[in-house]
């Protein structure tokens, strides 16, 4: 069974880091492209970034030079480094399995940046 758990969340001030992590399981997770992607309140959902399983990235233009996505195929899990936080990132962050069309969702977790 696919799993992907994400953590590391919460509430930040503007200004602030954060660091998201996805565990998976029950799949071959380094031959895997992983996503992350973002639904802010009352709006749709809004890739940000992608990794291949080869380790090359690429990321929305709205959150580049800001976000940063990785992985530690050792550990089977993913990362979302976020840093310089501003209001307009809260949202849920989902995991997804695949660099584009994803096939497997983690539950997400909240990203809250307010002072």
């Amino acid at each position: 069974e696919v799993q992907l758990v994400e953590s590391g969340g919460g509430l930040v001030k503007p200004g602030g880091s954060l660091r998201l992590s996805c565990a998976a399981s029950g799949f071959t997770f380094s031959s895997s492209g992983m996503s992350w992607v973002r639904q802010a309140p009352g709006k749709g959902l809004e890739w940000v970034s992608g990794i291949y399983s080869g380790g090359f990235t690429f990321y929305a233009e709205v959150i580049k030079d800001r976000f940063t996505i990785s992985r530690d195929n050792a550990k089977n899990t993913l990362y979302l480094q976020i840093n310089s936080l501003k209001p307009e990132d809260t949202a849920v962050y989902y995991c997804a399995k695949g660099a584009w069309g994803y096939d497997y969702w983690g539950q997400g977790i909240q990203v809250t940046v307010s002072s």
